[in-house]
């Protein structure tokens, strides 16, 4: 049995205390510039923040301050231009993230990613309208989850990397994905 109080058992002025003070904690600066939803804060153009907010999530489990040493090293590895790179990057180009590794997250998986991502934005142009036509056609976010992963990986790739995408529909919970979610305030 947990010690742990349910939140139905706190009163509602204890839960209110507690809300304000994390929101306090969480919603400045000063915290932000530490964690990695500060990479895609980086950029005004809207492609660059969905591009660098979405793999600053693939790789957002572990240390904090490593997670953010390796969200700015990718952004860097594509000349803090991520859509221009992704766009406009060929197999040569790629070559530059065979060294990467963040935990499990290796340069194979980094190269489809970026392969993945530049496939997105030629033939869909951006995540957003992949995830509404999912939502739309099956009335949920977690189609429009499925619905974008399934286009991300339309293109050959090496089975390992599907694990770096939390797959909705296998009871994966996505909370790396909801992360990518809230930095773009899509959905």
């Amino acid at each position: 049995m947990s010690h742990r109080k349910a939140y139905n058992d706190i009163p509602a002025d204890e839960m209110k205390f507690f809300l304000e003070q994390k929101y306090l904690q969480y919603n400045n600066p000063s915290f932000i510039e530490c964690d990695p939803v500060s990479v895609p804060h980086l950029f005004t153009e809207r492609r660059d923040r969905e591009i660098s907010g979405f793999l600053s999530a693939s790789i957002a489990w572990g240390r904090r301050d490593l997670i953010l040493k390796s969200a700015r090293c990718l952004v860097d590895l594509m000349y803090n231009e991520p859509y221009e790179f992704i766009i406009s990057s060929g197999e040569k180009d790629l070559e530059r993230f065979n060294k990467f590794v963040y935990r499990t997250f290796n340069g194979t998986d980094c190269r489809y990613f970026i392969t993945g991502l530049r496939n997105i934005y030629t033939t869909h142009h951006n995540m957003e309208d992949i995830l509404l036509e999912g939502i739309k056609s099956g009335k949920s976010l977690q189609e429009g989850l499925a619905h974008l992963r399934l286009k991300f990986f339309e293109l050959p790739h090496h089975a390992r990397t599907e694990k770096h995408f939390a797959d909705i529909n296998r009871g994966a919970a996505g909370k790396r994905l909801n992360m990518f979610l809230r930095i773009n305030k899509v959905a």
